[in-house]
């Protein structure tokens, strides 16, 4: 497993990681660190891998796009000197601009996602272990629906950016996809977008997959 003991994770995002934590910044005891996906991941870790303290950082704010998190991003994610990283970002970039089309202000569009997370990814991989980016997603399998085209490319930036500057990536649209090939998107999330406990669980799974993580040692 790639983490060690007193190793910290920061889990920076928006209100799919946040999940209902402590903001700005979440973690410890009773919901801090809030219910979804975030949760879920120090919970297994904690169960299979007993002799590791892994301190797990929950740095989500509900409503953030790749502009406000990187506002905020010395203070909650650089400044609490982790060891990991993990950003899941864009889903509100693209979201506003098909719920709110009237309010450009609020869209950050492809050049300027890209430009933010790059510049987040910049300023930490040289001070870390390591680095996750995990897509943005809509859980939507037709791919020629309006928004998932949209995300689509926030995906593909993500991944792009990812490879360039060896970071994990983890791709939750592909991982949602699959899913949604035998189960309606009814059944994780009312909206397309925010999962329920089972949603947040694959999340969680997905994610583990690429930590070297043993179930069953």
């Amino acid at each position: 497993m790639i983490f060690e003991n007193f190793d910290r994770i920061v889990f920076a995002g928006d209100s799919v990681t946040d999940g209902g934590s402590t903001n700005p910044v979440g973690e410890g005891l009773f919901d801090a660190v809030g219910r979804g996906y975030v949760r879920i991941i120090e919970s297994w870790l904690a169960a299979c891998y007993p002799e590791l303290n892994i301190r797990v950082t929950n740095s989500g704010v509900s409503g953030n796009n790749a502009r406000s998190l990187l506002e905020r991003y010395d203070r909650d994610v650089l400044d609490l000197n982790p060891d990991w990283v993990s950003i899941c970002i864009g889903i509100n970039d693209v979201w506003r601009q098909f719920d709110c089309p009237a309010m450009t202000d609020h869209h950050v569009l492809p050049d300027e996602y890209e430009e933010k997370l790059e510049e987040m990814i910049v300023r930490t991989k040289d001070r870390v272990k390591g680095m996750f980016i995990l897509s943005p997603y809509i859980m939507e399998p037709n791919r020629e629906d309006m928004m998932r085209k949209r995300m689509d490319e926030y995906t593909a930036i993500s991944r792009r950016l990812a490879e360039k500057h060896g970071c994990i990536f983890v791709d939750f649209q592909k991982m949602y996809e699959d899913y949604l090939q035998v189960c309606h998107a009814a059944c994780i999330a009312w909206d397309r977008i925010h999962p329920n406990q089972i949603g947040a669980t694959l999340m969680a799974k997905e994610f583990l997959k690429y930590c070297d993580f043993d179930y069953n040692r």
